[in-house]
């Protein structure tokens, strides 16, 4: 299985899939730690400027993307501001988070869509598997967020992930 990332549409959720040549531990951190989030989190031209993270069920993570790479023209200077609710954790393999889009304060954007994520981490061939889960109110909320990008937004991200856990080997 090649590195690339799978993913299809079920109604209301998006299943993502993808190996990395990396440990299943180093992968859960690399999630669930500042220092490691702020290397690889976002799409490429884009850099995490600001990053809270309070990794344990009922703790939050609030973060800042901004594009910093003039080459991508009109979201040059743009920021995106993002805030993930925790659910159940269980430690190197399973993460439940609820997703919004949020404001520099951390409140939620009205009118973008929300939805629950599950990220499980399989040990994968000496390999781990990252199957990411999401289910939105809708297929009509799951389609507004395909609409903006956001399956080349991961694929970009999970591309810099695996750099990150490459260069940590």
């Amino acid at each position: 299985m090649s590195n690339a990332m799978t993913a299809k549409v079920e109604g209301n959720v998006l299943i993502l899939e993808r190996v990395f040549h990396a440990p299943r531990e180093l992968v859960f951190k690399a999630f669930s730690e500042a220092e490691h989030l702020k290397r690889w989190w976002g799409p490429r031209g884009w850099e995490l400027t600001y990053c809270d993270i309070d990794f344990r069920p009922g703790g939050r993570w609030h973060y800042c993307m901004k594009c910093m790479d003039k080459n991508l023209g009109d979201f040059y200077g743009m920021e995106s501001w993002g805030k993930s609710i925790y659910g159940d954790i269980v430690d190197g393999e399973k993460i439940d988070y609820t997703d919004y889009f949020s404001d520099p304060e951390g409140n939620e954007v009205p009118g973008m869509p929300a939805a629950d994520a599950t990220n499980t981490f399989l040990d994968y061939e000496g390999k781990t598997k990252l199957v990411c889960k999401t289910r939105y109110v809708s297929p009509e909320e799951l389609q507004k967020v395909l609409d903006m990008g956001m399956e080349q937004g991961i694929s970009q991200t999970w591309d810099r992930l695996e750099e990150h856990l490459e260069s940590l080997q």
